[in-house]
């Protein structure tokens, strides 16, 4: 049990990538006083150490989504050993996630522009790859590092499959939406969109998509109504390219927010997961970890409450009961949801 005075306590004494979202997100407070935090993240934490492990040429780990060092056919690519995320990708997706003002990577783009190739054909990296998750996160860190990345946007319209979704294995011959690459595929689409913003047919393709996940609840298949695996209940941070109810909550807020509309009501059995599963003294508990090389480690073991998990869940959840309670005042919007709006769709 955390045995502190308020969950809210015990989350604000963290590192500064996540102490501003709390500052802002759950207390409320003033801009100035959770803007002063974020700008922390460059020089203290975690922030400050992966900045200061890029190399020379833009990358980290010295490869694009995989470090120059990963054997394709040793031992940590065999099955269940976990992929390493240390490359340049998973770094810069986890320094746009806690909030880095990319004004700390000026010349990144460029950079990696000049010296970064996909493992994939030796593509060139703001090109995007054949890979609908990889190109999702690179359509979110190039729109936040400024670079040209519509090529990749207009390739999500290009690749979006009849059910609405998108799945990685479509190179292989699948035709069938995953949950997961369809929700890497969202989140990357919603953040170029806050960032550029986008045009219609883009917005209309990121409505289909999250239609898709909508009509199964964001957690059933459509075809039999069974849960469609164990991992959509499972939560664990980070949540690198995993789907769960909670990394699938934490994007239908986002674009929510973005939007100015109402959640929708189908929501709502994703939304009773994430309850469920917070304990009695409000956290919720680390249940996994995603295997594999990291730079280092941003939250506690599997078994433990997590500060991060609990932060998520605390937020789903305010988003959710505050957008409900006001529709049944007949108000469009609480102080809180108007709050949080005008700095949606992070990732």
């Amino acid at each position: 049990m955390v045995e502190v005075a308020s969950v809210t306590d015990w989350l604000i004494d963290s590192d500064p990538a996540l102490r501003w979202q709390v500052e802002r997100d759950l207390l409320g407070a003033p801009e100035e006083v959770w803007a002063a935090t974020r700008r922390r993240v460059a020089s203290e934490g975690f922030g400050a150490r992966l900045l200061a492990l890029q190399d020379q040429d833009g990358q980290w780990a010295g490869g694009s989504f995989f470090p120059a060092d990963f054997d394709f056919h040793g031992p940590e690519a065999a099955d269940g050993a976990g992929q390493p995320w240390t490359a340049t990708t998973w770094t810069l997706n986890s320094l746009r996630e806690w909030g880095l003002d990319p004004s700390f990577l000026a010349g990144t783009a460029e950079k990696l522009d000049a010296n970064s190739r996909w493992d994939y054909n030796g593509l060139p990296y703001w090109g995007g790859e054949v890979d609908c998750c990889i190109n999702a996160y690179t359509l979110a860190n190039g729109a936040w590092l400024g670079a040209d990345v519509s090529s990749i946007a207009q390739w999500f319209l290009d690749h979006q499959m009849d059910e609405g979704g998108w799945n990685c294995e479509w190179v292989e011959g699948s035709r069938r939406s995953s949950f997961h690459s369809t929700l890497n595929a969202l989140k990357g689409i919603l953040s170029f969109e806050a960032a550029t913003g986008g045009n219609a047919d883009l917005s209309e393709a990121r409505r289909g998509a999250e239609e898709y996940l909508l009509r199964r609840r964001l957690l059933h298949r459509q075809t039999t109504g069974e849960l469609v695996a164990p991992w959509v209940t499972t939560f664990a941070y980070p949540f690198r390219w995993k789907y769960s109810a909670l990394n699938a909550v934490d994007y239908f807020r986002a674009a929510s927010l973005y939007s100015g509309a109402a959640p929708d009501p189908r929501v709502e059995e994703a939304i009773n997961v994430i309850r469920s599963a917070r304990r009695e003294d409000g956290t919720w508990l680390q249940e996994a970890r995603h295997p594999g090389r990291v730079w280092f480690e941003v939250d506690v073991q599997p078994g433990e409450p997590s500060k991060w998990l609990t932060f998520y869940g605390t937020r789903a959840l305010a988003w959710w009961d505050e957008a409900r309670e006001a529709a049944q005042a007949g108000s469009p919007a609480t102080a809180a949801s108007a709050r949080e709006g005008s700095a949606s769709a992070e990732f």
